[in-house]
């Protein structure tokens, strides 16, 4: 449909899609994108193997990581980052920016030939873009924007089979009939590279539900299109065709053991350790299912979870679907195309209840799929849960906005990325104040809301993401080839120090570092500064308190940079309703680089 035949509606529909994008584009170099703290450890592998000069095996310094995830990955990053030459984080996160935004085209695509309206379409991609595991885990360097793009493929060819445009078929068409329209072996290999391209980012074990939702997909809409009981030999036949693609699926993945010199490193690490594991559990199966860290209730709340800031939205849905589910007998009687979304969410689901460790991620390869039931039931959630999102939202954008005012206090930010920051932060309260008054606009309200949010955190860390909040030229020059003890706080977090210092030879001095372990975590701060002083040519080093201006090693050592640092792990009674409003005494701070040594 040509743009100039679009109403006024849909132009603004496909405006705020436009702009979501451009939030997932803005702030893509930022080390403070939303993550967690895999990506500097899969970044790590992808920098170590890259300077080795070869493909595989994988390399770590991190004690137990080098195998735990396939090669696949840290080939992209490493094509991604030109082995090296184009080494930054908007270069290693630009391929999950392209996986995500082709999963958004391809769900508004057919968002559109199940509804025919273009603003349904720009929803499906909007809820999609706004859902918290999408803008978290299909933006930045991790792996389930290239997972979920390659494992939807099988379900996205099967909801264009049975999309609804299809000319009427005979309600009881005959077995010859029934035998041309059987899924050929050529589609399921197909479909088998298309699970093995998945499982070779992640982990061989997703091809279970994505083969297993085909095989209950196929079954399940030609079941309800014929209206006629399920025939053994399509049973048979369906049941043998999605076996050869998982064994395609399985066969790219075992590449990586035939590929790789050390096979049997692979074969401990990443298969009886990284995955087996997730499987068995020293309480017993049924005792820490039902009462243990992750019990199988928790997994219900998966979809809301994943959805994020649109949390109550989700919940609501799912509230409105099991009141019509008692109250009619829709589902017997549903179309095709949404007895295939239905299989995708739940068999999903189901999948994912078994082992004894249970994540909401895992079901991130879905969310499409709940991104085009979310837009095509919209209309029929009730207002009250965008009210509910909207009282949320409104908190969330005062405090990001007070944080942002507060860096300005602190010098953090000038004024223009201050004035830039409230902006947003004005127009999301404003959005959700007229979402609130006037109930025509809620559900639209609700969700540019949610993505003010982002874009105001997007703004509010764009001061320490820039060029001004890094180290400079000159420094990173005196300190090439030079041992830098940086600190790491969790589990390959040090690796981050690499793209602010290049060429520096790091080793982090807390204990979840490298092979070396910590480096005298006994001592009191100032004695272990001096320590490691003495060992290393500079040490990057955090303030312990506020009332600190000057490292514990003054005068006697050289500071040669400072930055500011973001405390993201807090002690208990470090933040409390007293100080909240205040960041200054919980959020910030000073980050020094300190030298005992003329450099």
């Amino acid at each position: 449909m040509p743009f100039q035949a679009l109403g006024r509606i849909e132009r603004a529909w496909l405006a705020l899609v436009f702009v979501a994008s451009l939030v997932y584009l803005w702030g893509l170099n930022s080390p403070y994108a939303p993550t967690n703290g895999d990506e500097m450890v899969y970044v790590h592998i992808a920098r170590m193997t890259a300077e080795s000069g070869n493909w595989l095996p994988l390399q770590s310094e991190i004690v137990g990581t080098r195998n735990t995830k396939p090669p696949l990955l840290f080939w992209q990053a490493m094509v991604a980052g030109q082995w090296g030459d184009q080494w930054t984080l908007a270069a290693l996160r630009l391929p999950s920016i392209l996986y995500t935004f082709a999963t958004t085209a391809i769900l508004a695509i057919f968002t559109w030939r199940f509804s025919g309206h273009v603003r349904t379409a720009c929803l499906a991609a909007l809820l999609y873009l706004l859902f918290f595991s999408t803008f978290r885990y299909g933006r930045v360097y991790l792996t389930s924007a290239p997972e979920t793009f390659w494992l939807a493929l099988p379900m996205w060819w099967l909801l264009w089979r049975h999309r609804p445009d299809q000319p009427n078929q005979p309600n009881q068409p005959s077995d010859q009939e029934e035998s041309r329209s059987e899924i050929g072996w050529g589609t399921y290999s197909l479909f088998g590279l298309a699970l093995g391209l998945g499982a070779a980012y992640k982990s061989f074990a997703l091809i279970a539900p994505a083969a297993a939702a085909v095989w209950c997909a196929v079954l399940y809409s030609s079941v309800g299109a014929s209206q006629r009981p399920l025939q053994w030999r399509h049973l048979w036949r369906t049941t043998a065709g999605v076996t050869w693609s998982t064994v395609i699926g399985l066969a790219i993945f075992a590449l990586w053991f035939v590929l790789d010199p050390d096979p049997t490193s692979v074969w401990q690490e990443f298969v009886v350790a990284e995955n087996a594991g997730k499987m068995s559990n020293a309480q017993g199966y049924w005792h820490a299912a039902l009462w243990g860290a992750y019990p199988m209730w928790t997994q219900l709340l998966a979809y809301p979870e994943n959805a994020g800031l649109l949390f109550f939205i989700v919940v609501g849905l799912f509230w409105g679907l099991a009141r019509l589910a008692l109250r009619t007998s829709t589902y017997t009687d549903m179309a095709p195309h949404h007895r295939v979304l239905l299989v995708w969410l739940v068999v999903w689901l189901v999948i994912f209840t078994i082992p004894s460790q249970r994540s909401a991620r895992y079901l991130i390869p879905v969310m499409p799929a709940l991104a085009i039931v979310l837009a095509l039931l919209w209309d029929r959630i009730a207002t009250a849960w965008f009210a509910l999102t909207l009282l949320v939202m409104v908190p969330a954008l005062i405090m990001l906005a007070r944080i942002g005012w507060v860096m300005g206090d602190m010098g953090i930010a000038d004024p223009g990325e201050i004035a830039i920051t409230l902006i947003a932060a004005c127009a999301g309260i404003a959005g959700a104040i007229a979402g609130l008054a006037y109930k025509p606009w809620r559900k639209a309200a609700a969700l540019t809301t949610v993505l003010a949010v982002y874009a105001t955190f997007t703004c509010m860390v764009q001061p320490l993401s820039n060029a001004r909040a890094a180290y400079g030229q000159e420094v990173q020059t005196r300190l090439a080839g030079r041992s830098v003890a940086v600190p790491n706080g969790f589990t390959g977090q040090y690796e981050r120090f690499h793209f602010v210092l290049r060429g520096a030879k790091m080793t982090p001095y807390d204990a979840e570092g490298r092979n070396t372990g910590a480096y005298q975590p006994e001592m009191s701060p100032a004695e272990r500064l001096d320590y490691l002083l003495a060992q290393f040519d500079a040490v990057v080093w955090l303030q312990d308190d506020l009332s600190q201006v000057n490292p514990t090693c003054a005068p006697t050592c050289q500071v040669i940079g400072t930055r500011w640092h973001v405390k993201s792990r807090h002690k208990s009674g470090e933040i409390t309703w007293q100080n909240l409003w205040h960041p200054e005494q919980w959020l910030f701070r000073k980050e020094w680089l300190i030298s005992s040594k003329m450099l």
